[in-house]
Formats: structure tokens, sequence, C-alpha cells
């Protein structure tokens, strides 16, 4: 760490996120450093517009609005699947993948149609289509008075189907990595923590800000 790199301090950190899987994901990574960690959607934050056409300027988007509005440091993630035969989508795009519903009046998202639409514009390639895809996450954490710094993090592996295991969120049910048989969805949260791409971006986070 450089003198110049703001860090954290033990206390609270505001989470951008409204998504519980997300929340919990990395309130578990935090923990063992005194970080207690409060989601935009328990403080009452708006969702900004993402409108960058990178990881790294969604989640600093996100990570900035957070702070500024809740006036403590903040930290957002920006994650998304990028498949090779789909030259890298749905990439910055993948939440928007999952297409918005309507529920009883409020917004959400059909995961299960979301891997539906990767799998279709796969199979319309043929059966020997490549099924190579990675993770990414990239990790953002932003001050009130501007400060900020990213960190990212990826985890190769391919995809597969029909969805498999209920554990994980959004594409896992989908996504074998590589040296595994099973699915995000399908493996222990302890040990998709250990090789996941939001683990490998928080492996660098906290080997800055916490010397760990």
């Amino acid at each position: 760490m450089t003198s110049d790199t703001p860090r954290l301090s033990a206390g609270k950190l505001v989470i951008a996120t409204h998504n519980a899987g997300k929340l919990k994901e990395i309130t578990a990574l935090l923990a063992p450093f005194g970080m207690e960690c409060l989601s935009a959607g328990a403080l009452g934050l708006p969702e900004p517009a993402e409108t960058g056409t990178t990881f790294i300027q969604n989640a600093l988007i996100k990570a900035h609005a957070a702070a500024g509005a809740a006036q403590m440091p903040a930290l957002a993630d920006d994650s998304g699947l990028s498949v090779a035969a789909l030259d890298g989508r749905p990439g910055v795009y993948t939440a928007d993948w999952a297409e918005r519903q309507w529920f009883e009046g409020k917004a959400g998202r059909d995961w299960y149609m979301a891997m539906g639409k990767v799998e279709g514009m796969l199979a319309e390639q043929g059966p020997d289509v490549s099924r190579d895809a990675f993770f990414s996450c990239v990790l953002a954490i932003a001050w009130p008075d501007g400060r900020q710094v990213v960190y990212e993090g990826r985890v190769d592996g391919a995809l597969t189907w029909p969805p498999h295991g209920t554990l994980g969120f959004g594409y896992d049910p989908v996504f074998v990595p590589t040296g595994s048989t099973q699915t995000f969805a399908q493996i222990d949260p302890a040990a998709k923590h250990a090789i996941s791409h939001r683990a490998d971006a928080f492996a660098k986070l906290c080997a800055e800000q916490f010397g760990a």
C-alpha cells in the first residue's frame, strides 16, 4: 500500500447493493476485519443509473452515490458473466439480461430467463460451440470526500445446462468453475468464497486495506 492509498477503518461501511445474495457474501468476507456492513437497501438509498460501459465505471458510480448519500465509506460490487462464444456478452449487461419483471408492484429480475437466454444463444451456434466463460468482479470503495480505490477479480469456468443447485444466485446454477464438477450454486458457500471472482477481488482488497 502506498502512503496516499485511502484506507478503511473498522466500523460502518455501506454496501451499495439491493441484492441480498451479494450483501450476504460481502458481509461474510469483511466480518473478520471489524466492518459493520449496512446495505444501501436497508438505508433507503436509491439505485443510481449504471451508465458505464465497464465494470469499473459502474462500480464507481454506485460507490460514490452511496458514499455521498450516506456520508460514510461505501463499497460497491459490479460483476458479471462473460461468455467466449458470445463475444464476451452479457458482460456489463449481465443483470439486464434477466429482464425486469413486475410482481405485486415491485421490480425484480428473472434469472432463470437470463440463463435460458444465454443457453439459447449458445444452442443456435451448434453442439460444438465453446462453453468457456468467466465471471468478473470489480470492487470499488468510495469515501464522501471523493477518494476511491478499485480491485478486480476473475474466475474461469464453463457453462452447463440445465441449471443445477440452489445455494447461489444470478447465473451461479449454470457456471462450473475450472477444476470443479459442480456449479457455483451446488458448492458450499464457504468453498465458493475461497475460489470465486468476488473472493479474488476481496483477497486483493483485504491485502491492501487490512494487510491480510
